[in-house]
């Protein structure tokens, strides 16, 4: 409201300045038979009196600007009216007389679900978005990629606000912390309205009700392709455990498991789909495809990160000894002299700390790789930690320091990534939070070895969280819906009722489908 005051006053200032010249003659202006009369000060030449008519045109063109300004600050005001009236309306509890504000605690709690849900619905709608896809015109398609697209902006946005909060903690307070609350409750509606405005359109697009059988057909073809690799790709993590050091293949322990338990709940969505179909009844036919797709999708992505980590930690142990090696020439440098055997003999210990620090991560990491099985992902952390000590130092710079780190980071992320969309179910704010930062820091653009680095220990970060939110959790039932229904709970396919499945659209349609068929 200030800048609409501030605007205001500056406005009537100008307005009466055009009357403050006309009644001042010291500065050469007056008026004479009722027109304004100029004096030209230069080389002492007096100027004709304007013409009546051109003085007048000369004068209400000099109102026209502080109209234009007051008509602005005007605007200003009844923007910055109408914001505070919506504020009030969101600071106020449901069902309230509009003047208690909404608890602290209550609003935060508000928006850590609302975070949850948008992402919820975001991930499901990116999902069936993409079946559409594979099958539709993509100028058909374009509308709801566009809302899908607004919606993981404002998500993006406000998970941005929701790290701030958690980097400071609970130290703001007061209006700040309610401000930032307010706001990411904001942008998750908006998300959320934006979805299921798009909802309706989506249905029509994908005709599920009308045309199940080109679908279900496709969901079986996937299907066995998943069935078929879960063999190999069993036999794949069994060599990890052989090969690595525990911790190295721990992220997909129990994923071949999962994905197992996802096909056989997809198996029977499947086969009630064609049952229903059959019998006419295309909404139930529509609801278990969509479940059997998501649960297929789901499988896919569990058995995707099997075979993505092998490939992982192949590549990071091909390249450790090669960073290890430079990052050793490097320190060896700061001590005066170059290692020998590639560091097999201890270097003498150096004033600075850092430099100590290093040799110490360096010389663990080539200890582990010449005594037996290790984690290269974490080896190669530590050979980049001991790189960047160096280079805070200013004693040396560790050539591809930043590519060796940039490998762990989207490692890490897209594991935690797979983790949390197929346990999305039991998986809460705080590590979707973390997760987004990391894609943030990630994203499109050069970032720097730091933001590489802080990437991905909140990558790391994300992941321990969500694992820890699923053993909170506890395994769900299955109830009377039939095999591997807890695990779609879990997943997120199914609502936490065990109704669903989630679709595209936003909180108040993506459980819009009936998940009980006859």
């Amino acid at each position: 409201m200030a800048h609409a005051v501030l605007g205001a006053l500056v406005a009537v200032g100008w307005l009466m300045l055009p009357l403050a010249r006309g009644e001042g003659g010291g500065n050469g202006e007056g008026v004479e038979n009722g027109a304004t009369v100029t004096v030209a000060r230069s080389e002492g030449v007096t100027a004709p009196a304007a013409d009546s008519s051109d003085a007048v045109g000369a004068t209400t063109g000099d109102l026209v600007p502080p109209l234009v300004a007051a008509g602005a600050a005007g605007a200003l005001a009844a923007y910055t009216y109408g914001r505070r009236r919506r504020r009030a309306t969101t600071r106020t509890t449901p069902g309230g007389n509009g003047h208690r504000l909404t608890p602290l605690p209550e609003l935060d709690l508000q928006a850590r679900q609302l975070l949850v849900e948008i992402d919820d619905c975001v991930r499901a709608s990116a999902e069936e978005l993409g079946f559409a896809a594979a099958r539709e015109p993509a100028d058909a398609v374009t509308p709801h990629r566009e809302a899908l697209a607004y919606a993981e902006a404002e998500l993006r946005a406000a998970f941005r606000l929701g790290r701030r909060l958690d980097d400071a903690g609970t130290a703001p307070d007061g209006d700040d912390r309610r401000e930032a609350l307010e706001e990411i409750v904001s942008r998750c509606r908006d998300a959320g309205r934006r979805l299921d405005a798009a909802a309706p359109g989506f249905d029509q697009l994908r005709a599920l009700e009308r045309d199940t059988s080109a679908a279900v057909e496709g969901a079986e073809t996937r299907f066995r392709e998943l069935a078929a690799r879960t063999p190999a790709t069993e036999a794949a993590l069994a060599g990890l455990h052989e090969r690595y050091a525990p911790t190295a293949s721990l992220p997909v322990t129990g994923d071949v498991e999962q994905a197992k338990d996802r096909l056989v709940f997809a198996t029977l969505r499947l086969n009630q789909a064609r049952q229903c179909a059959d019998r006419g009844e295309g909404t139930e036919a529509a609801a278990s495809l969509r479940a059997a797709e998501a649960a297929v999708a789901q499988a896919g992505v569990l058995l995707d990160g099997v075979d993505r980590l092998t490939a992982e930690l192949a590549t990071t142990a091909a390249r450790l000894p090669v960073a290890l090696a430079s990052t050793e020439a490097a320190l060896g440098a700061v001590h005066g002299r170059r290692p020998t055997a590639l560091g097999t003999e201890p270097f003498p210990v150096g004033g600075d700390a850092r430099s100590a620090r290093a040799e110490v991560l360096l010389a663990g990491v080539r200890r582990e790789m010449t005594s037996g099985p290790y984690d290269p992902p974490d080896a190669l952390r530590r050979v980049v930690e001991a790189g960047a000590l160096l280079s805070e130092a200013g004693e040396a710079e560790v050539p591809g320091l930043r590519d060796h780190a940039l490998l762990s980071a989207r490692g890490a992320l897209t594991s935690a990534t797979g983790f949390v969309g197929t346990h999305r179910g039991a998986v809460g704010s705080t590590a979707r939070t973390r997760l987004a930062e990391a894609e943030r820091l990630l994203g499109p653009g050069s970032s720097t070895l730091a933001e590489t680095r802080r990437a991905d220990a909140l990558a790391q970060e994300a992941r321990r969280l969500a694992e820890r939110d699923v053993r909170a959790y506890g395994t769900p039932s299955g109830g009377d819906a039939g095999a591997g229904t807890g695990g779609a709970v879990l997943g997120g396919i199914l609502l936490g009722d065990g109704e669903g499945p989630v679709s595209y659209g936003g909180p108040r349609t993506r459980g819009r489908r009936s998940t009980s068929p006859g």
